[in-house]
């Protein structure tokens, strides 16, 4: 099994009385399985695990509601670039008639840059101010799974599971320099830091069930918990919270094997999530909740299809100084199947 996606989004702010609406296009993820014998399989891919890119900037002008004769005119730059992969390889073996164990190694690597700008535009004998910090960060941690399928008569199935991060420091560099400038040429370092120590990034508990009828359909709940509050990333002190999620999921086939009608032997999926967000702001924690529509599309004479998949996630507070964030995500992924790929032939 080979599968590759990604996914476009975009992304509408608001805080009551402004809004803004950004877009962008991301990689997602290369993954590949295929058996080692029988019973035994193993599975390697890399993914996204966090995102550093962004770009937010403010002019403000004599005609602008914000505009002090004291400060003049200037301009407010924040940007962002870089992110953090993660690579997996792992292995699953089926213990018993009934249990499966896996285990998956990760390796997290990768950077983030963020520079915040101030440019005063009026005064051409003021000092501008620049900040930028560089984070670099890389580790191995373990994963572990158990899962127990149980068949029932008439093709129906009851699957359960857990899995469980291990916790670990990471080796990391933290670079963070601030400096004032003209428009002469004159430059003037304010505060420059480097620190070296490692930070700790919590493991991650998944527990989850399905149920449904083989080659028709099956509904599938999960619960997630991580406990961010635990990590120790430079500058997130008082801004990450433990999160908890709920993710739920239905999908539907006609009639898988249909020679007759094409959409009958297409997948038809339905899911959502409830979450509270790792982010705290203004001392209130962000709550997330979404809801997401998918088809797995079959391709001729073949295992293989390709999945597509709409997605739209509203983040909140309650708070007076809280913004809405609605996040819309269109998902296209590439799933080739060929169960002849590791098959020894008897004849060239």
């Amino acid at each position: 099994m080979f599968d590759f996606g990604v996914d476009y989004g975009l992304n509408i702010l608001s805080d009551g009385s402004n809004r803004h609406i950004s877009d962008d296009i991301n990689f997602d993820h290369l993954l590949v399985g295929f058996p080692v014998g029988k019973g035994w399989g193993v599975g390697a891919g890399i993914t996204t695990y966090s995102n550093g890119y962004y770009s937010i900037s403010e002019k403000i002008d004599k005609n602008d509601a914000g505009y002090d004769p004291v400060t003049g005119e200037y301009l407010e730059t924040h940007t962002g670039k870089g992110g953090i992969t993660r690579f997996f390889a792992g292995s699953g073996i089926r213990l018993f008639k009934y249990f499966s164990l896996g285990v998956n190694m990760n390796l997290l690597f990768g950077s983030v840059q963020r520079i915040n700008q101030f440019d005063f535009i009026d005064y051409f004998n003021s000092y501008n101010n620049n900040m930028s910090e560089r984070l670099e960060l890389s580790g191995i941690s373990l994963d572990y799974g158990l899962q127990a399928e149980l068949p029932l008569k008439n093709n129906y199935f009851l699957n359960a599971g857990v899995s469980m991060g291990s916790g670990r420091n990471y080796k990391s560099s933290f670079h963070t320099i601030s400096y004032r400038y003209n428009y002469y040429g004159a430059t003037d370092t304010i505060t420059w830091m480097a620190d070296s120590s490692k930070i700790f990034i919590p493991g991650t508990i998944h527990t989850g069930v399905s149920f449904g009828k083989k080659n028709k359909y099956t509904a599938a709940f999960d619960y997630v918990m991580t406990n961010w509050s635990e990590s120790t990333l430079h500058g997130s002190a008082g801004y990450l919270a433990d999160t908890r999620a709920l993710h739920f999921g239905f999908e539907y086939i006609p009639e898988k094997f249909s020679n007759v009608s094409f959409l009958k032997r297409v997948e038809y999926r339905i899911g959502g999530h409830l979450e509270d967000n790792y982010l705290v702001i203004n001392g209130e924690q962000v709550k997330e909740a979404g809801i997401s529509l998918g088809l797995g599309i079959p391709m001729r004479r073949t295992f293989s299809k390709a999945n597509v998949f709409i997605d739209y996630t509203k983040r909140s507070g309650a708070g007076e100084f809280m913004h809405t964030e609605n996040f819309f995500t269109l998902g296209v992924s590439l799933n080739l199947y060929d169960p002849y790929w590791f098959r020894k032939h008897r004849y060239d």
